[in-house]
């Protein structure tokens, strides 16, 4: 029976990670391929800037309720739900086109309406790791290093994917692929497994709406100053970088017309991402978190520095490739953190948080940004994010509340675990 019992277990891992790799790949494309389809039919940064910042919106509001469909109806229905639903909206690209009526308009209500599903999808696939580590045997730090290393492996070939699409097919073709993505990933949840609830052991699920849900997250990172900082930093941090890839990068390569370059460009972070997510386990038993958690955004600050000073491509693709490398460790960090520090049943909904607050941070940047480009140009704009990655990397890194991380937080057993709406 045991034997029978890690097979499914492993099978259920495989599919886990094919929906993880497909999710990855789909987002990429998509991410590749909307910036540029607004600068072809506008010619505007700012236009790529507002709507950077408006499909990031949906986060903020998603996920918490995110989370709290995830503890309430279910993992696999909410990953399968969320991926059926943004295969819908990707698909629309093309069907709109057809007819004529893919405007800037319906371009930025079509990225939105994709923008609200994602967050759903990603917050559910994480619910499921403990319970397939468990049936796998495998450590939860491995599966979280392979986890977000196979996700950035899906953003190593999702922007190739796009770049290629667009210079052979075009933009807006390239969205079929998107389409096969997403509706594979849903394919592959769908068979998994699982159980599709936690086990609450006997633990009432008491919110009874989105506010209480996100609530009860804050509430819970709140006792937990370290996790609650570090989640506060790497919010600031996005607010700072993702401009890069959804504003600075595309209006950069589109004046020169090279989709493939911005495609390398980007691939060359994710596969640092990928090595570096896939040596958190390696690097988790030989380092404490605490110094992970500080070196992963001291390292990447440095690394964004030459970036910044747009070598040519095949230059470029060096500190890409090292800023990446440098944040990999951060994302399965993360997970580990929620995991071992809060009970099972309080999982989505911290989760649902921390991406609400990573999704509300970065379009205030990409507003900026944009804005900042048309006025002083796209290198100017790069040295000023340089300079302030570096000084809140420094910043957050000499913050003594950090060194709580290596301790256990404020893990209770879910049978002992009080009943209350703040979980």
């Amino acid at each position: 029976m045991r034997a029978v019992a890690l097979v499914r277990g492993r099978r259920d891992l495989v599919l886990l990670e094919a929906a993880n790799v497909l999710g990855g790949v789909s987002n990429a494309v998509v991410m590749v391929v909307i910036p540029w389809l607004i600068l072809e039919r506008t010619g505007s940064a700012v236009a790529a800037g507002v709507a950077g910042a408006f499909t990031a919106l949906p986060g903020i509001v998603v996920s918490p309720v995110a989370g709290l469909l995830v503890d309430r109806i279910g993992r696999k229905a909410v990953s399968v739900a969320s991926d059926a639903f943004s295969a819908l909206s990707v698909v629309l690209f093309p069907v709109l086109d057809r007819v004529g009526l893919l405007g800037y308009g319906a371009i930025l209500a079509l990225a939105v309406a994709g923008a609200v599903f994602d967050p759903a999808g990603y917050t559910a696939r994480k619910a499921l790791i403990p319970q397939v580590a468990q049936a796998t045997g495998v450590s939860r730090d491995q599966v979280n290093g392979m986890h977000e290393g196979l996700f950035a492996g899906g953003w190593v070939v999702g922007p190739m994917v796009g770049a290629i699409g667009i210079a052979t097919v075009g933009s807006v073709p390239t969205m079929w692929l998107a389409f096969a993505s997403f509706a594979l990933a849903a394919l592959a949840v769908l068979a998994m497994r699982v159980s599709n609830r936690a086990d609450l052991a006997g633990q009432a699920l008491v919110e009874t709406s989105p506010w209480h849900s996100a609530r009860a997250g804050v509430g819970a990172l709140l006792r937990d100053r370290p996790v609650w900082l570090l989640t506060i930093a790497v919010a600031v941090i996005w607010l700072l970088y993702m401009p890069t890839e959804s504003v600075l990068l595309p209006v950069h390569f589109q004046a020169e017309q090279r989709p493939e370059a911005f495609g390398l460009v980007i691939s060359a972070m994710s596969v640092g991402g990928m090595v570096g997510a896939f040596g958190y386990g390696w690097i988790a038993r030989r380092t404490s978190r605490h110094r992970l958690a500080t070196s992963c955004m001291l390292l990447a600050a440095l690394a964004y520095v030459p970036l910044a000073f747009l070598p040519p491509p095949l230059v470029m693709v060096v500190p890409a490739l090292l800023l990446g490398l440098a944040w990999g460790p951060m994302e399965p960090l993360l997970n580990t953190l929620v995991q071992d520090r809060f009970p099972e049943h309080q999982h989505g909904r911290v989760y649902g948080v921390q991406l609400g607050l990573f999704y509300a941070a970065p379009p205030l940047g990409q507003l900026l940004s944009g804005a900042a480009v048309e006025g002083w140009g796209v290198q100017v704009v790069f040295w000023w994010v340089a300079g302030l990655m570096v000084l809140v990397a420094g910043a957050v890194a000499t913050l003594p509340v950090l060194r709580g991380l290596d301790g256990s937080g404020n893990q209770v057993t879910p049978a002992s675990a009080p009943r209350s709406p703040g979980g």
